[in-house]
């Protein structure tokens, strides 16, 4: 396993971590505890959930995969596990957080985070993420900027100092971001410098063979401003995989769960999804292979989010780390990416 730098004089973290949306909901407790002793064993020393996991989000599972992870924690060497979380923000319908949450204020930072220390069993986060912006803008599958969407939201300087008191108490160790764009990511850095507030090392978006758009603007923003991209969906919900290809009635979360996945039910998905297939299978690799040795070695991706609802699909995403693509299956990527451009931004 290979490990970086969190930020600047952060811990070191691998360059796979292991994302648990799934615990509490397609996981029961047992199962999430040998997937994480799996990971931990071959060297993942990162961990990623939210409060509003699992997913899908329903009021009678929420905040079920902070207790696994918590109840296995429990049990771990705590300076060896870098532990990261995320705080949901407004206008999802969460309603059963904390009435929605309202907005991204002090008030409804500060209770997440006492949730989600109570609910890990730690007195500290290693990684606190704002799950996705208080203002308007396009994600999770939505692709244009609507300026007549604009809605009242939490300054980002507020949010910024509200982290800043957690980060005082020892709370939380470092802060990051999540679903942002280039203009979100440079106002939260501009602002922190400005004011002496803690500075975002990190960013949570997708990013996959059929989803590039963080090259497109965030990857020389992040670059230049030293915030490093966790790479979440490498494998676009499996359809990367192959498996919806071969069966689109296939057990996934796409099939299992009604209007799951948006972000992929756009007409160019499938093809694109045969072309790289295609490929994989030209180079005597799997689709899963393919997919993941691209993203895995992705200079700007300070860690890779995998998940797995089995120990064989945790192996299979963990073995593919020596996948390296060389030179020409890079050039042969681009060439189908140019010919199927991001078809699920």
């Amino acid at each position: 396993m290979e490990y970086r730098q969190l930020g600047e004089g952060g811990p070191e973290v691998s360059a796979i971590c292991l994302g648990t949306m799934t615990f509490g909901q397609q996981n029961t407790e047992a199962e999430a505890h040998a997937q994480l002793d799996h990971a931990f064993e071959r060297g993942v020393n990162f961990f990623d959930t939210a409060e509003m996991y699992p997913v899908p989000a329903r009021a009678e599972t929420s905040g079920a995969t902070e207790r696994f992870v918590g109840s296995w924690l429990a049990r771990q060497p705590r300076d060896k596990v870098i532990l990261a979380t995320k705080v949901a923000g407004p206008s999802r319908n969460l309603d059963w957080i904390r009435g929605g949450p309202p907005a991204l204020d002090r008030a409804n930072i500060r209770a997440a985070v006492e949730g989600s220390l109570r609910r890990l069993r730690t007195e500290y986060i290693d990684l606190y993420q704002l799950h996705w912006p208080a203002r308007n803008q396009p994600m999770f599958g939505q692709w244009q900027y609507d300026p007549s969407r604009e809605r009242e939201s939490t300054p980002i300087r507020a949010q910024l100092e509200a982290l800043a008191e957690l980060v005082e108490e020892g709370k939380v160790r470092r802060i990051g971001l999540s679903n942002e764009h280039p203009w979100g990511v440079m106002e939260f850095v501009r602002l922190a410098e400005a004011h002496g507030l803690p500075r975002v090392v990190s960013t949570q978006n997708a990013y996959s063979l059929i989803n590039r758009v963080f090259e497109y603007g965030l990857q020389e923003v992040c670059h230049r401003e030293r915030v490093g991209l966790l790479a979440y969906s490498p494998l676009a919900f499996g359809h990367l995989s192959g498996k919806y290809l071969a069966d689109p009635a296939a057990s996934g979360r796409i099939t299992l769960f009604e209007n799951f996945g948006q972000r992929y039910a756009k007409p160019g998905v499938v093809p694109a999804s045969e072309a790289y297939q295609a490929l994989a299978r030209s180079r005597g690799m799997t689709p899963t292979e393919l997919a993941l040795g691209f993203v895995y070695s992705r200079s700007f991706a300070l860690s890779t989010i995998i998940g797995a609802t089995s120990l064989a699909q945790l192996e299979q995403n963990l073995a593919a780390w020596d996948c390296v693509p060389d030179a020409e299956l890079l050039q042969a990527i681009d060439e189908v990416h140019l010919r199927f451009t991001n078809p699920a931004p």
